[in-house]
């Protein structure tokens, strides 16, 4: 989510004080989320203009739960996010998180989620400390109660021996895991997570990763996170995939690659277009190219690879066999895959740009 998107339809402001001068202690008041499901989404819509960001998506996501949202960068998921974080109002359809709805109850939706932004919104000229009680003061968090809340997550976040220093010092996973500290500070029922590890060095992400999974495990919380990072999904209890505003498959991320039910097989060959008709005409197989490889799925593919270099027709350079993943749900319910997809959604936003510029 990028600051011109937090910017627009109004930015986010923190939660009304109650009259009395408290504010949401464990648990954040006017909360009704009661047995239901901690976010609820009905045909929900976004668009700007003639471009649909979300088009009609429909999603329950169960209190506790860990929930991600994949896609490549354009599908809609951090317009999706803004919307149930009340930082964008719907176009059409409904929302509501934690029992309340996102538009006609803004303000009490605010006292009970956390956000943590994919760009970091720290000051770091404030130390840790001073970062998270200027968090508490603007959700009203009761004085006596901060002290002991803030030991607690910035211990679960490994901060605490830090919580003196300057944000400037720290290194940017640091700061990542700050946030998250930040976003949990005022026990929220629902923590949201836009592309939590976006930038980070494979090492620090896979930490970020560890601390999220213990979030889980001691944060009576709802974990609702986008990513475009298919190992990433991994983690999650269910996944939505999401493509060009739509939700394409929803399951968990076992059921999903189960759905599948085949290896993907890529190989290089000296021509491939050649080899994509070869393919069609003599196995009858239908291959395509991705990430700038001739690509297809078959049931028990190594044994396929014999067959394949004896009968193909076509000189083959290379070849790889790999079960499925979940790049390839991705690819079977939208026909390429998310790096292709990224890389034509980067046109695309090219193309609408110049088209509006040139109005």
């Amino acid at each position: 989510m990028s600051r011109d998107d937090r910017a627009s339809e109004g930015a986010a402001t923190p939660p009304t004080a109650t009259p009395n001068g408290g504010g949401p202690t464990r648990r954040a008041a006017g909360a009704s989320q009661g047995g239901g499901p901690a976010i609820s989404v009905r045909g929900l819509t976004k668009s700007y203009g003639e471009i649909e960001a979300v088009r009609g998506i429909d999603f329950e996501v169960a209190r506790g739960e860990t929930f991600g949202f994949l896609g490549p960068n354009g599908a809609g998921k951090s317009t999706t996010i803004s919307m149930l974080c009340t930082l964008a109002r719907p176009s059409g359809g409904s929302a509501r998180v934690a029992g309340l709805d996102v538009v006609s109850e803004r303000d009490r939706v605010r006292r009970n989620i956390g956000l943590v932004f994919q760009d970091t919104t720290l000051d770091n000229y404030l130390s840790a400390e001073q970062n998270l009680r200027l968090h508490a003061e603007l959700y009203s968090m009761p004085r006596e109660a901060i002290a002991a809340r803030m030991q607690t997550v910035l211990e679960m976040l490994q901060l605490w021996e830090r919580r003196g220093s300057l944000v400037g010092t720290f290194s940017g996973g640091m700061k990542r895991r700050l946030e998250i500290a930040r976003g949990l500070l005022h026990s929220p029922h629902v923590l949201f997570l836009d592309e939590p590890t976006i930038g980070l060095d494979p090492q620090t992400r896979s930490s970020i990763w560890s601390y999220i999974n213990k979030l889980e495990d001691e944060q009576d919380v709802t974990i609702f996170l986008t990513t475009h990072y298919m190992d990433e999904a991994e983690h999650c209890d269910r996944i939505a995939i999401i493509d060009q505003g739509r939700i394409v498959a929803l399951d968990t991320p076992e059921a999903l690659k189960a759905s599948v039910g085949k290896d993907r097989v890529q190989i290089r060959t000296d021509d491939d277009e050649a080899a994509i008709a070869a393919l069609r005409e003599r196995f009858g197989i239908e291959a395509q190219i991705a990430e700038g490889e001739v690509t297809f799925g078959v049931g028990e593919g190594e044994q396929f690879v014999p067959r394949l270099f004896g009968e193909l027709g076509q000189p083959i350079r290379s070849v790889s066999v790999a079960r499925p993943s979940l790049d390839d749900v991705f690819m079977s319910y939208t026909g390429t895959t998310i790096r292709d997809a990224e890389a034509s959604a980067g046109n695309d936003h090219m193309r609408n740009m110049a088209r509006m510029m040139s109005r």
